[in-house]
């Protein structure tokens, strides 16, 4: 088995079977590629490294296939305090994901911290884990998270909370960052607050936004999440997201709904 969802191919980036998503046993989950999408956009210039990103939009294009890709990075719009960034993913010719982030240059400005709540939840290894998810195929995404029950009832439909921690680095023999681990996790918000049957329907977010009023602390991060479906096929889902110490942050997704 993998031990990472990305190994290095020359300047390219190959995804493992640990990153195999729910849709298709020939595609990734979008975690692990918004992750390295943000890993690139932390990369891009050296010298900024004290920018810490505030939003980082992923616009999933084509589904991410499991084979090598190509990571560019760019910064879009200089400034000493704010930064626009821009990560593409390739496979050959084709885009198949598009982030942008802004970077922010931290400025104590604040003593205390305004409309973070402190989480609501036990922490996560007081919580239940969740034994896994079905899938036709083997090993996947969901094999390479540890999930815990957090809040709501997850095995029935509407809004639920989980704690994730990934099992495996992005890269072999990498630190993961903080941002990573929030992207890595992020993407999961739609299937954790799902709605309807994976069986009868499929419900494919377009998009992942996350917006960070800090970076969490620790491994653990908790998407308390739920999904709202209109008739005609389209919806979207919000999640909160916390560590163990309180709220840092949101997450939003669209969603293109079909029946299977």
């Amino acid at each position: 088995m993998a031990e990472s969802f990305f190994v290095p191919d020359g300047a390219r980036f190959v995804p493992t079977e640990l990153a195999r998503g729910p849709w298709s046993a020939e595609a990734a989950h979008a975690g692990p590629p918004a992750a390295l999408l943000g890993r690139a956009v932390e990369a891009v210039e050296p010298g900024a490294g004290e920018l810490v990103v505030s939003r980082f939009v992923v616009e999933i294009l084509r589904p991410v296939p499991l084979r090598p890709l190509d990571l560019t990075a760019r910064v879009v719009r200089p400034g000493r305090r704010v930064q626009l960034s821009e990560a593409s993913l390739r496979d050959g010719d084709a885009e198949i994901a598009r982030a942008t982030a802004w970077r922010i240059r931290p400025n104590p400005t604040l003593d205390h911290e305004v409309g973070l709540d402190p989480t609501p939840f036990p922490p996560p290894l007081q919580c239940p884990e969740v034994a896994g998810f079905p899938m036709p195929w083997r090993p996947n995404y969901f094999d390479s998270m540890e999930w815990r029950h957090a809040g709501g009832n997850w095995v029935d439909p509407g809004p639920a909370a989980l704690w994730m921690r990934m099992r495996i680095p992005l890269l072999p023999d990498e630190p993961v960052s903080p941002l990573s681990r929030v992207l890595a996790a992020a993407d999961s918000a739609n299937g954790i607050s799902w709605e309807l049957p994976l069986g009868r329907y499929l419900f494919i977010n377009l998009d992942l936004s996350v917006y960070l009023a800090r970076m969490p602390e620790g491994d653990w991060v908790c998407l308390d999440a739920a999904s709202r479906l209109g008739r005609d096929g389209i919806g979207f889902t919000g999640s909160r997201l916390w560590d163990e110490r309180g709220e840092f942050g949101a997450g939003a997704q669209s969603l293109l709904v079909s029946t299977t």
